[in-house]
C-alpha cells in the first residue's frame, strides 16, 4: 500500500481512538449491518431526534399558533423556538427571515413563484449553473416561461469548477436573479456563492443558495454571504424528512405574496379580501410541521454538541482515505476533480462496462448502500459526456469499515458482471 494511503488510514485510526463510536447514537446503524455511503440523499437519525420528536407528540401534542390553552401555548413555544435555533445556525439576522417548508424544492419554488412571478420580467436574465440539481433548474424554467425573462446557463469545467472569468462575463445588467448551489449534489465541489452574490447586487440583483448539500457539513453564515435567499432541508443533517428551511432577506419577504394561503397565514378575512400575517407565518400556510421542526432543531444540538470543525475535519480524512483506495482499482473513473479536498465527502464515479444500476446491486448485495443514476442532474451529466453515475457520499459517523467493505466490493464488480478484473 502507498504511504500516503497508510499515513491516511493511521490518521483516521487515531481519530476514532480520540472519539466515541458515532454509529452507537444511530439506532439504524446500530441495528442494521449495513455500510450507508448514501448521505447526499438523506443521513440517518440520532437517537436525540427521535426521542425529541416522540417526547413533542407525547407531551406537547397541540396545533401550534392556534389554541388559546396552555398546550397550544407550548406547542407554539417549542416551534418557535425552532425557529430561533435554524436563526442562530446559519448566524441569520432575524427569526422573521425563517421560514419553514416542507424541503429544499418547495423552498426554491416559494422564491421562484412569489418572487420570481412578480418581479422578473421580459429581458431580464436568470444565471443557473448547469450542474444544479433539478429542483433549482425546473422552477427557473417555469419563471422563464411565464415572465419571458431568458434562463441561462453557466457552464463549468471538466472539473466541476466555476473560473473568476467566468462568473465575470456571465453576469450582466439584466441579471436580475441567479440561483447556484454551495456544494454540488454529484461532483461535491464547492462553489463560489460569495462572488457570485457580489457580482449579482453590483447589478442590482438577487441570488438564492441551494444550501442542500452544504449546511449538515460546513457553518454557513447567510449576514457573510449576503445572499438574497438560501434553503436547506432537514432530512439531510439528521432530522426527519418533511422539514426545510428558507431564509429571506426581510425586505424581500415584505415584498413578496404569499406562496400558498388558507389558514394560518391570515390576519383578517373578509368575503371580498384579507389581510396578511406578518413574517414569517404569512408563508406558512395550514398546519405546521411542529414536530419535524422540533427534529430539526434536535439535530442542530446535536451537530452542535460534535462541532461542525470537528465534522468537517472527520468527514475530509474520510473521502481521503475512500478516493485514494477508489483510484487504485482498474476500470473505476471518478467524475470532477482530481482532488479529494474538492469533493465535500461526495465521490461519483463510473465502472467501465458496469452500469450505475448494476453496480448499486451488487454493491447492496454486500451490504454497501449507494446512489445510482442521475442524481436529479441531467443536465450535469449530459454536460459531462455521460448518462448516469454512481455515488458514494459520506458523514461522520461512516468509520473506516464501511470503506473497506465498499472498495472490496468494488474491487469484485467486473469480475461479477463477466468481464474480468
Amino acid at each position: 500500500m502507498p504511504k500516503h494511503s497508510l499515513t491516511a488510514s493511521f490518521l483516521l485510526r487515531q481519530m476514532e481512538a480520540k472519539m466515541r463510536n458515532y454509529k452507537d447514537d444511530f439506532p439504524l446503524l446500530k441495528s442494521t449491518d449495513i455500510s450507508y455511503l448514501d448521505n447526499a440523499a438523506t443521513e440517518q437519525r440520532p437517537a436525540v431526534v427521535l426521542e425529541a420528536v416522540r417526547d413533542f407528540y407525547e407531551h406537547s401534542n397541540a396545533n401550534p399558533l392556534r389554541g388559546l390553552y396552555s398546550l397550544a401555548y407550548d406547542a407554539t413555544e417549542h416551534y418557535e423556538n425552532a425557529r430561533e435555533k435554524v436563526r442562530g445556525f446559519i448566524k441569520a439576522p432575524k427569526t422573521s427571515e425563517i421560514v419553514f417548508t416542507r424541503n429544499t424544492t418547495e423552498s426554491i419554488n416559494l422564491v421562484a413563484y412569489s418572487y420570481g412571478l412578480n418581479f422578473l420580467h421580459e429581458d431580464d436574465e436568470i444565471l443557473i449553473t448547469i450542474s444544479e440539481h433539478h429542483s433549482n433548474i425546473l422552477p427557473w424554467q417555469m419563471v422563464a416561461k411565464k415572465t419571458g425573462a431568458k434562463l441561462k446557463y453557466l457552464e463549468c469545467e471538466p472539473d466541476g469548477s466555476y473560473s473568476s472569468e467566468k462568473l465575470r462575463a456571465a453576469v450582466t445588467e439584466h441579471t436580475k436573479l441567479a440561483a447556484m448551489a454551495q456544494v454540488s449534489n454529484v461532483l461535491g465541489s464547492e462553489n463560489p456563492v460569495k462572488e457570485l452574490i457580489s457580482l449579482v447586487h453590483g447589478n442590482g440583483g438577487a441570488v438564492l443558495v441551494d444550501a442542500a448539500q452544504s449546511a449538515p457539513h460546513m457553518a454557513i453564515d447567510v449576514s457573510d454571504l449576503d445572499c438574497d435567499f438560501l434553503a436547506f432541508s432537514g432530512h439531510k443533517m439528521m432530522a426527519p424528512m418533511g422539514i426545510g428551511v428558507l431564509y429571506g432577506k426581510e425586505e424581500l419577504l415584505e415584498k413578496m405574496p404569499p406562496f400558498l394561503s388558507g389558514g394560518e397565514m391570515i390576519e383578517y378575512v373578509t368575503r371580498d379580501s384579507a389581510t396578511y400575517a406578518e413574517l414569517p407565518h404569512k408563508f406558512e400556510a395550514g398546519t405546521v410541521s411542529a414536530g419535524d421542526a422540533i427534529g430539526l432543531s434536535a439535530a442542530i444540538d446535536y451537530i452542535e454538541s460534535i462541532g461542525m470543525d470537528n465534522i468537517h475535519s472527520r468527514e475530509t480524512e474520510l473521502t481521503r482515505l475512500l478516493f485514494e483506495e477508489m483510484q487504485k482499482i482498474p476500470h473505476v473513473n471518478i467524475i470532477g476533480s482530481p482532488d479529494y479536498r474538492n469533493h465535500s465527502g461526495i465521490v461519483s464515479f463510473t465502472v467501465d462496462g458496469v452500469h450505475p444500476h448494476d453496480i448499486s446491486a451488487i454493491l447492496d448485495e454486500d451490504k454497501v448502500a449507494i446512489r445510482a443514476g442521475h442524481h436529479c442532474a441531467q443536465p450535469l451529466h449530459a454536460f459531462l459526456g455521460i448518462r448516469s453515475s454512481a455515488r458514494a457520499s459520506l458523514a461522520f459517523y461512516n468509520d473506516e469499515s464501511d470503506i473497506e467493505r465498499f472498495i472490496k466490493s468494488l474491487k469484485t464488480l467486473r469480475r461479477r458482471m463477466g468481464l474480468g478484473e
